[in-house]
């Protein structure tokens, strides 16, 4: 009887402990709808919350810039490896084809036509969407890849009637040797906008006319002028042509940069590294002379590198002479912002937008310096080092 009584309680306890689990509340997480940003172009290291306090109105002024102005190899390494990440962007961006087509033209200007490609075959409704298809065909001819290019052309659903698929289709029916077809589309492109240079070149390929030079506005006209046997080196190509031309690397990382062609070295009591390097240049500004301005620029480009400094160099530092940059004072301060708050994708865009504005040849010693400095302190050190480097490089 006592035996019976004790079962009946344990499974007494047993129910009660199973339905009060069972009346426990799940919480449920629900997970953000991908986004423009989300697909990832190839494995850069970045986090996932890469574009956490980044700005899409920041967003929407710079990724344009970056498909059709030149950068210096260093900004261009930062716009490749944050372009490519794969990690929900800023909050509202939508997945719009337009602004996947921009951030994969972009890629394909910065000179990584890989990552632009792998976000587009992902990309929805590829066929429905003529902005992604025609980033797709641009950086299969920028590839050297025709038949993928005139493959996108032909499953392209809507649009079809656009200037450019006219003119590719041209193109890819003479590849095909449908020549007939492609000059009936040939003269429709050219009756609904005529194009002197497009003109040319094809109209070499159809009846065998001189071409005249080479042209690379685009992947379209390099596809032309390399079917057609054309010395490329004589034509001034535009940014994402340049970067299929001679692609960089997008890996490639400055480790740490070296100012030994300053004939200085770190003391022998201090440990290696950019500190040591900063202590260095600090102390080895002279008073005057014609050393000066180029000792301080490499002694700020090092401290701005090293997060170990102290008050004293500080002060040192505040002496210095060194012209503040051509950015306005409200990107500046945006900038100053976004590196306090660890926004790392508002950094790198803000940084990405001063360098577009500045061209090839580089963003302005001051503006740099400012660089390297948020840069640094956002966690994006390979980069900061690259600006650094870049600038050491190119002291007078």
């Amino acid at each position: 009887m006592l035996r019976s009584s004790l079962i009946s309680a344990a499974l007494g306890a047993l129910l009660l402990t199973a339905s009060a689990a069972v009346a426990q509340p799940v919480e449920v997480t629900p997970l953000d709808a991908p986004d423009a940003f989300s697909t990832p172009g190839r494995d850069t290291g970045l986090p996932a919350d890469l574009w956490r306090g980044a700005s899409a109105e920041t967003l929407d002024k710079v990724l344009p810039l970056l498909a059709t102005r030149p950068l210096s190899p260093a900004a261009a390494q930062l716009g490749r490896r944050v372009l490519a990440t794969g990690a929900p962007g800023p909050s509202g961006i939508g997945d719009s084809p337009a602004l996947i087509g921009a951030r994969a033209n972009a890629l394909i200007a910065l000179g990584d036509p890989q990552a632009a490609a792998a976000i587009l075959s992902r990309a929805p409704g590829l066929e429905r969407s003529s902005v992604l298809s025609q980033a797709a065909a641009e950086s299969a001819l920028l590839a050297g890849d025709d038949a993928r290019a005139c493959a996108i052309a032909e499953r392209l659903g809507e649009g079809r009637g656009q200037i450019y698929w006219l003119r590719l289709r041209a193109y890819c029916q003479v590849l095909a040797d449908e020549t007939a077809q492609a000059q009936l589309t040939f003269d429709l492109a050219q009756s609904q906008a005529r194009d002197a240079v497009y003109g040319r070149l094809m109209g070499a390929r159809l009846s065998g006319t001189a071409p005249g030079a080479a042209s690379l506005r685009n992947g379209l006209d390099y596809a032309l002028s390399r079917s057609l046997g054309l010395d490329l080196s004589e034509a001034k190509p535009a940014p994402a042509v340049a970067a299929a031309l001679a692609p960089a690397d997008p890996d490639w990382r400055v480790a740490e940069p070296d100012p030994s062609a300053f004939g200085f070295a770190p003391a022998p009591d201090q440990q290696p590294g950019v500190a040591a390097w900063a202590r260095t240049l600090i102390s080895a500004v002279p008073s005057s002379g014609k050393a000066r301005p180029r000792t301080e620029a490499a002694a700020l480009l090092m401290s701005a590198l090293s997060p170990e400094l102290g008050v004293s160099e500080s002060g040192y530092l505040a002496g210095f002479t060194v012209a503040a940059g051509k950015a306005p004072a409200g990107r500046v301060l945006a900038l100053a912002r976004a590196a306090e708050a660890n926004a790392m994708g508002e950094t790198a865009l803000l940084a990405l937008w001063t360098a577009a504005e500045a061209g090839a040849d580089g963003v302005a010693l001051g503006d740099r310096i400012l660089i390297v400095h948020a840069l640094r302190r956002v966690g994006l050190t390979d980069e900061a080092n690259a600006f650094a480097a870049e600038g050491l490089a190119g002291l007078k």
